[in-house]
């Protein structure tokens, strides 16, 4: 009679890579902070959309890229967000997902990215319907806390497109 002898081998995690720890978005995110960044989004877009500027169009997409990137730690609004309106002004902290949120971001990412290219070719009344789009959204997170990237996150996760692993908290 032969005794089953266990032969796994317990593999530690690979250790974090120094991209993917540069890259790392905070989680949870305070909404206090998600609302403050997106009413400076507002500020931005509005004088995008007035100016119709190509350059104002690649500052608001470039500050997307970077919230994408790292959350706050390399975006100016996130920053001023986090360390100077929500201590100062808000004073409140609301912990939410964050993948729903950079999700979010991406979106944002998307359009203003769409409003650079339209207005870059020529299509600079394109380029304001877009941000048009984009500033609804943001003022819908900035006023209400209603975050419509990240409804779209949770349909999509419903659905079965975003795997629940990414955001467990938002699969329950």
């Amino acid at each position: 009679m032969f005794t089953q002898v266990d032969t796994t081998i317990q593999v530690p995690a690979p250790p974090e890579s120094r991209w993917r720890g540069l890259l790392r978005f905070p989680n949870p995110v305070n909404d206090y902070a998600a609302r403050s960044t997106a009413g400076l989004v507002i500020v931005l877009a509005v004088a995008a959309v007035a100016a119709n500027q190509w350059w104002l169009y690649a500052v608001l997409a470039a500050g997307f890229a970077l919230r994408v990137a790292g959350g706050p730690r390399y975006s100016p609004f996130g920053r001023l967000a986090v360390h100077v309106i929500v201590p100062k002004i808000w004073k409140k902290e609301k912990l939410v997902p964050g993948p729903p949120k950079r999700f979010a971001q991406t979106v944002g990412l998307a359009f203003s990215g769409t409003a650079l290219i339209l207005s870059l070719l020529g299509y600079g009344l394109a380029a304001q319907i877009v941000v048009g789009a984009l500033i609804v959204a943001a003022f819908a997170e900035f006023a209400f806390g209603f975050c419509l990237g990240c409804v779209v996150f949770g349909r999509l996760q419903r659905v079965g497109l975003i795997p629940a692993s990414v955001c467990e908290a938002c699969a329950l």
